[in-house]
């Protein structure tokens, strides 16, 4: 049996490239049919919890945001969702790569993220179809 690409550096799965770790509570927004179902499976399997939607109404560990050209403004719904999010919560934001319907600019992400009050901190190839931004909220000087 061969080990996968991910397992050959040391990351044996998507949820964990994501940095979820059992136990975490993750809230999924933006669902539509070309989401990838493996990805989706993977981090409930990790975490060891259903993926909840935007009615949940306790605060989440991280939110994997599906997003795509035409979704809308992605200001708005960056700063919509930070609420949902515990202390040291991150967003995921998914985005179709190049060449796939939906396709996001990464210029888009790097104005809509500052503005939204969160930093833009790695992106990574997350599925097939999918590349992930860890956004998350910048840490204030301690004084």
């Amino acid at each position: 049996m061969s080990a996968t690409a991910g397992e050959a550096e040391g990351q044996s799965g998507p949820a964990e490239r994501l940095g979820l770790q059992p136990g975490m509570v993750v809230q999924e927004l933006g669902w539509d049919e070309d989401c990838d179902e493996d990805l989706r499976r993977a981090i409930e399997e990790h975490t060891g919890n259903d993926l909840v939607d935007e009615d949940y109404d306790e605060v989440v560990d991280a939110v994997i945001l599906w997003w795509r050209e035409d979704d809308g403004d992605l200001v708005d719904a960056l700063v919509d969702t930070k609420p949902d999010l515990t202390d040291g919560g991150v967003i995921w934001l998914l985005t179709p790569k190049v060449g796939r319907d939906g396709y996001v600019e990464a210029s888009d992400i790097a104005e809509s993220a500052p503005t939204a009050g969160l930093s833009t901190t790695t992106s990574k190839s997350v599925a097939p179809d999918w590349l992930g931004t860890r956004l998350a909220t910048p840490k204030t000087r301690q004084r």
